[in-house]
């Protein structure tokens, strides 16, 4: 017996050896999905690189560095090896580290990924789901460029790679590695490795527990991280045409693994450990993230007295922590309107008191503009009383003084005679 569970022997052929035969043909006529995250800055070889591991020409736009923030651009395609199909999205940050102020460079990639948790969790949640069939779009690798500076990692590289480690599994390697000697490359190498370990960020180890790679993987994370190059450009070097970069001090051959870490990287990446990176990428940081999302949403494994709980019960535990939530802030709003209600009222009603004060003032101020203009009006018509009979006089002295003028005339005309 183990754990409860009896071991028996079988008489005969059942048939239940033949499941891995129908795993493998469901899965080919399923087929597959990876994505790979590429994080660098631009013109640190990100396109040249995609295109040289899957041996094809993705179709990209030329990027520049004079975008104002960091944008992260998905493209998606179908491609078929024999009988197997991948569907590859492969996700290139553009304009990462091109800003003046790069503190938050990192934090668009943090969000991405995390839009692409949440997605798979919201499918997951559903009641009528289909992750059959669901285009499962979390990042399985993150593969991290660092600038063939020869020195050390710089701090965005740091601060990025330290706030990714727990949502994705990071790959660092070096682009454009021609650009330094081998004896640079090896200390630079070492350097790196160095920070990494003393700034406690979690890189991507290839594992060892299966041994059938357990050898392989072993020496291979001695070799991280890896120095690579990229071109789509085909040389011809003797008989054979290989893709390379010519200089004119010679020529670098992408898959020769004395010019470079190519090779190794596209072997341990896709050909050993593509499963691995699936694996880890929903047991362990998906795992993390969903933990935390349903922490946040109220839900527990076990009470606080350590007893199971069910998801109904955590359910309605929520819901009526939700309920009790919602009155207490309808209460606080409800308290709130009515104190802002009162305040209203008492600046109505000073504003009411202030206008009627006003008013009577204006209305004082009225009766006794109105009483002067009334005694002004009295002594104008006092005024125009007078100078009207004193018209009237004048008018009659005139008038008698013509009537005397022509007797006296007369008078004088008949003592002439």
């Amino acid at each position: 017996q183990n754990d409860g569970c009896r071991t028996l022997s079988l008489s005969g052929h059942v048939g239940f050896s033949s499941l891995p035969d129908q795993l493998v043909k469901k899965s080919i006529k399923q087929g597959f999905c990876f994505n790979i995250l590429f994080v660098g800055e631009t013109g640190s070889g990100k396109t040249a690189l995609i295109n040289s591991l899957f041996n094809t020409n993705f179709d990209d736009t030329v990027s520049t560095h004079f975008l104002p923030r960091v944008r992260l651009r998905a493209q998606t395609y179908e491609l078929q090896e024999r009988n197997v199909l991948l569907k590859l999205t492969v996700i290139n940050t553009v304009g990462f580290g091109d800003q003046i102020n790069r503190e938050d460079s990192y934090q668009p990639v943090v969000d991405y990924i995390d839009a692409q948790f949440e997605a798979y969790l919201q499918e997951e949640l559903k009641i009528n789901r289909s992750l059959f069939s669901y285009h499962d779009t979390r990042i399985h690798v993150c593969i991290y460029f660092i600038s063939p500076t020869g020195h050390s990692l710089k701090p965005l590289d740091l601060l990025t790679m330290k706030s990714l480690d727990s949502k994705v599994n990071i790959i660092p390697i070096i682009g454009k590695a021609d650009g330094i000697s081998k004896t640079e490359l090896q200390n630079f190498k070492n350097k790196i490795m160095s920070e990494l370990v003393s700034n406690g960020v979690q890189i991507y180890q290839f594992p060892t527990d299966d041994e059938t790679v357990s050898e392989i993987n072993t020496i291979m994370n001695g070799h991280l991280p890896f120095a690579v190059v990229g071109s789509t450009k085909e040389v011809k070097i003797g008989n054979k045409t290989v893709r390379a970069r010519q200089y004119p001090w010679g020529i670098v051959q992408v898959e020769n693994e004395n010019h470079c870490d190519f090779v190794k990287l596209r072997e341990m990446l896709i050909c050993t450990n593509m499963e691995d990176l699936r694996e880890q990428t929903h047991a362990r940081h998906y795992e993390l993230y969903r933990h935390c999302r349903l922490e946040e949403m109220g839900f527990r494994d076990i009470a606080p007295e350590n007893k199971p709980v069910s998801l109904q019960e955590a359910y309605e535990a929520k819901r009526h922590e939700l309920y009790l939530e919602l009155q207490r802030k309808e209460e606080e709003i409800r308290q709130q309107f009515v104190q802002r209600a009162k305040e209203k009222e008492a600046i109505l009603k000073e504003a009411e008191q202030q206008v009627q004060t006003k008013f009577e003032h204006h209305m004082l101020m009225h009766q006794e503009v109105k009483l002067q203009l009334e005694k002004k009006k009295k002594v104008l018509q006092d005024e125009i009383a007078f100078f009207i009979e004193k018209k009237a006089n004048a008018e009659l002295l005139r008038s008698q003084a013509s009537v005397s003028i022509p007797l006296v005339s007369l008078k004088r005309d008949k003592d002439r005679k």
